[in-house]
């Protein structure tokens, strides 16, 4: 009787300890990272930026005879530069719409227009970003990644990918950086009122 009054005031304990240490945010190490070879981590970025579909409004388009088919060797170019522009239906958005370009590269809306960034390697792209530019755009929906820029405007969906982790938006980044550099200047947007 003596070893199973033991056994058990031996197995509350344990398990007191156990619940204590599952629920002591102390035990948490704050250094704890997940590493990840660039290898794994560029695979990973590119399987996330296909998922996501970050060529829906980055890379420019051509119709043929199914639809929609990207520019590969402009693919992440953002807006071209040298893309002739109609003069936007304004009047659609009283009736609740926005507008899209022929390419999806560049939309209208209560906003004004604006047109998807070049997020390809090159310099006129995300080429000269850190990593923590790279972040603060997609978290904080900031302009080239600058706290003091201004906000990203729709259709971006910053405020969906804001919710990736850490890892995966590091990964997004890596793929980026080694996407094929696209030279291209996207311009800057308008205000509702010059269109």
């Amino acid at each position: 009787m003596k070893k199973s009054v033991l056994f058990l005031a031996v197995m509350v304990c344990a398990v007191g300890i156990a619940l204590v240490a599952c629920t002591d945010d102390s035990s948490k190490s704050d250094s704890y990272a997940v590493v990840i070879s660039q290898d794994s981590l560029v695979k990973r970025g590119s399987y996330l930026v296909n998922a996501i579909g970050c060529d829906d409004c980055h890379s420019p388009k051509t119709f043929g005879p199914q639809g929609p088919e990207l520019v590969m060797d402009k693919r992440f170019g953002g807006h071209q530069a040298n893309t002739p522009i109609g003069k936007p239906n304004v009047g659609v958005m009283k009736d609740g719409y926005m507008l899209f370009g022929m390419d999806l590269t560049y939309a209208v809306g209560p906003w004004g227009m604006s047109y998807a960034a070049n997020i390809s390697s090159d310099p006129t792209g995300i080429g000269n970003w850190t990593e923590a530019q790279f972040i603060t755009a997609i978290r904080e929906g900031k302009s080239k990644g600058l706290k003091e820029g201004r906000q990203l405007l729709p259709p971006m969906p910053w405020f969906v990918y804001k919710n990736l982790d850490d890892v995966d938006l590091k990964a997004i980044f890596a793929y980026l950086k080694t996407s094929k550099p696209v030279n291209n200047l996207v311009p800057g947007p308008k205000a509702i009122t010059e269109l």
